[in-house]
């Protein structure tokens, strides 16, 4: 490391800039470390191995406030940990978001007249990578921007050669576990895109729709009374489809009708009434009707009570020929002419306006439509069990998450969990490597064509050999295979993501030997189960002697506005952080995110016990920024260099020296702590303090370790009692409205004899940083003074000529009569019951907090006028 104490630049000098210009700075620094290889760590360098993968996003997202802030943390982490001697590994990558990109393309195509159906897959998939090639970087460079020391060489993106082939190993491997299936299940079904999608995927919309009452004839039976059921419902159209009402067992309403049963209105079939659990008998009449093919709850009711699947809409959106005389029409339009129907056959009993939750397709925007759809899945029960174990080991939970208590969440995901559909009607993406042998249901994908799930064609082509090869020779039928046409969920390979960026599945990856596990996820609460999970599942299922696939995962809040809503550009509340950065800098964007908002919403401990290198290893950044702030101004500025002018400036060159030595030791050392928040900055005032060539980098230096000679617990002491007792002398100057230009005699009472010396030793120093125009000490204050306490064991004295105190007291006087005169208002008004009666509550409570505070004020007052006499 450089010695800083030779080359502090000289009082006056021009060693840097007058105006810092943070474009500038930041963006040679960048340049500098990226052409070093500053961040691009060797697997076999010594150091304990640290690593991080960014969370991947989307190819076609550009810089959020989100975005900032994940960066700022992950950044601060990792510098820290390469302060610390650790070989770090940083690696960044994207998402290929295959929605996203997919419509965009398509947009681009119906706009030129075409369709991806017209210009065909493989021109399709030519054509959206040229597209990432020419505008897939925009959130890479805009990540760059805020200084990110990731390993720029090791960029990942998940449709890369690498990842694809860990993708269709991890495929392969859960397929031969039996962790991966292929069958009809219901899923979210986005109309607009055609294709299913993860829940991740939906969005909950708070939509003011209707509860249609709907009347449903009982089957007669000779003797009974009650001739229909009333069933409540916000989706009329899916009546159609109905195979049950249900009603609760405990319901004494209706438990003499279960096993009856009902004439499905418009249709004419006979479905049974059937008891179960679900249903709450608070909701409209307790009377649920029952569509297992359209909704999830009703599909698990269905599972129970072994009713039939009848789908009634298309995957477009429209109504099948299973809707009889509303097949063909739009699922909404259906709506209403069902509605109409019932309607008008005396069926519609009532229709009440009702707010509830829709979910929407966050890139379709339409709503999304449960429907039984054969697609390919993951158990997810035995994956989630691994996992869940692992948050028991006996060493400590697995992953470890901070703050603890998000782990409850994580584990609550974890159970009862739904089996997880993988595949989407899309073209840009990992295609799902299964070949149907579609010689053996003439030529088509059927869903009773058998299929073969391979590495590749030739391996799928050998396995349909040896399975169907003879029996198709002896038909005359000549054998043929056709690649599955569906592409996996994102989110199966952004789940792969700590481990394929790292080599898997080659055995012998060096930088899987090295930094795998990693050793920290940092993100948001809000992806728990969507990533977080997914990550631990696959994990535990294709490498489970690693154990989880990051040793900790740090959840930090949102960012919000003034109004405590969390930031987005939906709501219209963002702040673009490129304008900050363009106005700011990177540097202060990153101090002023992590100061102010890391820890947001969780409960952290605040203790300044001076161990700044604690505060970074333990996740409590936000802390670590407000100490070294704190040092910054109070400790270095406002005390250490106050109390060294004399020795910097005088012209003893001993002492000089010496101060210089300390002062510069002293801005290293802040250099280096301040450096994981505000990389750019301390680089470049790193290298103006130390002289250090340009090869070398503050960011690959050691964090400063304090020397046990430097302890001096008695010295500190009396130095901080300077200090208390310089603060209390200026309070009580300003408190004695002393004008400050006015040099008055101030005394320091202690009775305390060391507190005595360093009065003595340093009276010089507190005469000139307290305006005194004599100092003087003694164990008791004399008649006449002004005192202020510096703690148990000392106050401070101050003589204030009589015409100084003649004054204050004036101006107290008259700031007392001031809220006098306000209390009396305010007492009168809440006295008042007009005001008092008939006034909002709150301002009722405003109006007597103001009293509160002005009649404290008044005391206080009061209080210093006693003290003058």
């Amino acid at each position: 490391m450089p010695e800083a104490a030779s080359s502090l630049p000289a009082p006056g000098t021009d060693a840097l800039p007058k105006t810092y210009d943070p474009a500038g700075t930041e963006a040679r620094w960048q340049a500098a470390w990226e052409q070093a290889g500053a961040f691009h760590p060797d697997p076999n360098a010594p150091g304990e191995p640290f690593s991080v993968v960014i969370p991947p996003p989307n190819v076609t997202g550009s810089l959020h406030m989100g975005h900032a802030f994940n960066t700022a943390l992950i950044d601060t982490v990792v510098r820290f940990q390469r302060l610390q001697g650790k070989n770090v590994l940083c690696l960044p990558g994207t998402d290929h978001a295959s929605i996203a990109v997919q419509t965009i393309l398509e947009k681009q195509l119906k706009a030129e007249g075409t369709s991806k159906n017209h210009l065909g897959r493989d021109a399709f998939f030519e054509r959206a990578w040229a597209w990432k090639a020419e505008s897939g970087g925009t959130i890479v460079g805009q990540l760059r921007r805020l200084g990110y020391s990731v390993d720029w060489r090791r960029e990942r993106f998940t449709l890369d050669p690498g990842l694809n082939k860990a993708v269709v190993e991890a495929f392969v491997k859960l397929h031969e576990q039996g962790l991966i299936y292929r069958g009809e299940y219901l899923v979210n079904w986005c109309p607009a895109s055609g294709s299913a999608v993860s829940d991740l995927e939906v969005e909950m919309k708070e939509v003011d729709g209707s509860l249609w009452y709907l009347r449903y004839p009982l089957t007669p039976v000779e003797g009974d009374s009650i001739d229909h059921l009333v069933v409540a419902t916000t989706r009329p159209e899916t009546m159609l489809g109905d195979t049950a009402v249900a009603v609760n067992p405990a319901d004494p309403r209706y438990a003499h009708l279960v096993g009856r049963s009902i004439e499905l209105p418009l249709v004419g079939r006979r479905i049974p009434i059937v008891a179960d659990e679900h249903v709450d008998p608070a909701f409209g009449t307790g009377c649920v009707k029952v569509t297992p093919a359209h909704d999830p709850n009703d599909f698990a009711i269905g599972q129970r009570h072994g009713l039939p699947q009848i789908t009634v809409m298309a995957k477009d959106g429209t109504m099948n020929e299973a809707a009889g005389r509303f097949g063909g029409l739009d699922r909404f339009e259906a709506r209403q002419a069902v509605v109409a129907a019932m309607e008008a056959e005396g069926l519609l009993l009532k229709v009440e306006p009702h707010r509830h939750s829709v979910p929407y397709s966050d890139r379709g925007k339409v709503p999304v439509e449960p429907l039984l759809s054969t697609q390919w899945f993951v158990r997810a029960e035995p994956l989630a069990a691994r996992c869940r174990t692992a948050l028991d080991h006996p060493a400590g939970p697995e992953p470890r998450f901070v703050p603890e208590r998000w782990s409850k969440v994580y584990r609550d995901w974890l159970t009862d969990i739904r089996d997880w559909c993988i595949s989407r009607q899309l073209w840009w993406g990992h295609r799902i490597p299964a070949w149907f042998v579609v010689s053996e249901t003439g030529g088509v994908i059927t869903e009773a064509t058998p299929y073969v799930v391979a590495r590749n064609e030739a391996e799928a082509l050998a396995q349909a050999e040896a399975q169907f090869g003879a029996a198709s020779r002896s038909a005359g039928r000549e054998l043929v295979i056709e690649q599955d046409p569906d592409i996996l969920d994102t989110w199966f390979s952004s789940g792969l993501w700590p481990f394929s960026t790292l080599g898997w599945p080659d055995p012998e990856a060096a930088d899987l030997a090295t930094w795998y596990p990693t050793s920290v996820l940092v993100t948001g609460f809000d992806i728990i189960f969507f990533w977080v999970a997914r990550m631990t599942m696959l994990a535990g299922a294709l490498l489970p002697e690693a154990g989880a696939p990051f040793g900790d995962v740090y959840i930090h809040g949102l960012v919000r506005d003034e109004n405590n809503r969390k930031m987005s550009k939906s709501a219209g509340n963002g702040i673009d952080p490129l304008l900050l950065i363009e106005r700011y800098g990177a540097d202060a964007l990153r101090f002023a995110l992590v100061r102010e908002v890391a820890g947001a919403g969780q409960d952290i401990r605040l203790d300044y016990d001076r161990k700044c290198a604690e505060l970074y290893g333990s996740y409590r950044l936000g802390e670590a920024a407000k100490l070294l702030y704190e040092f910054a101004w109070n400790d270095l500025c406002d005390q250490y260099i106050e109390w060294a002018k004399p020795r910097l400036f005088g012209d003893d060159g001993v002492s000089r020296t010496a101060a210089r030595r300390v002062l510069g030791h002293s801005l290293e050392a802040l250099l280096v702590m301040l450096h994981p928040l505000m990389p750019h900055l301390s680089e470049d005032l790193w290298h103006a303090v130390t002289g250090a060539e340009a090869t070398e980098f503050l960011a690959l230096q050691r964090w400063p370790q304090p020397e046990p000679a430097w302890l001096d617990p008695s010295h500190e002491s009396a130095f901080q009692f300077g200090i208390d007792a310089v603060r209390a002398i200026r309070n009580l100057r300003a408190l004695s409205g002393v004008k400050p230009s006015e040099k008055l005699p101030i005394g320091i009472h202690t009775p305390t004899t060391a507190r005595q010396d360093f009065v003595i030793a340093n009276q010089e120093k507190i005469t000139r940083l307290v305006g005194a125009s004599d100092l003087h000490w003694e164990a008791e204050p004399t008649a006449g003074q002004q005192l202020g306490i510096v703690d148990s064991d000392a106050q401070v004295g101050l003589t204030v000529p009589q015409q100084s105190l003649d004054a204050l007291k004036e101006r107290l006087q008259k700031d007392l009569a001031k809220v006098e005169k306000e209390i009396a208002g305010l007492q009168g008004r809440l006295a008042n019951p007009n005001f008092a009666g008939k006034a909002p509550p709150e301002v009722v409570a405003e109006c007597q907090a103001n009293l509160a505070e002005a009649q404290a004020q008044a005391e206080l007052l009061r209080g210093r006028l006693g003290e003058l006499g």
